[in-house]
């Protein structure tokens, strides 16, 4: 949770790393539900081949039907988190923008100085 200065018109040193921590903690987020997709995925994958063996015991495997299949689950278990995702993703742009426009008042404020 981003803190705001008691006096706006003063610049808080900490607030620049206090804001860079808060958007890498969001990519972090990200990057973990990311990983958890993954995880999911491969977790899904013994059963994908073993669906595939049974249903093909007299003819070649069929690669579109797995794929297709692979796709269905990877829909779903993304579905599951895509508000978590679109939050996040969301909130990085703005993250950034901030983090810049502070830049830029601590460097005319070092430039004043």
């Amino acid at each position: 949770m981003m803190r705001h200065h008691p006096h706006p018109g003063k610049l808080d040193p900490g607030a620049l790393a206090r804001m860079e921590e808060a958007r890498r903690q969001t990519r972090h987020q990200l990057d973990l539900i990311e990983r958890q997709i993954v995880r999911a995925m491969t977790a899904a994958m013994p059963a994908l081949r073993d669906r595939r063996q049974r249903s093909c015991r007299d003819r070649s495997p069929d690669p579109a039907a797995f794929m297709r299949r692979y796709r269905e689950i990877l829909s779903a278990i993304t579905a599951e988190r895509q508000p978590e995702i679109d939050a996040l993703s969301r909130k990085l742009p703005g993250q950034d923008q901030a983090i810049e426009h502070w830049r830029r008042r601590l460097l005319s404020a070092q430039s004043a100085a």
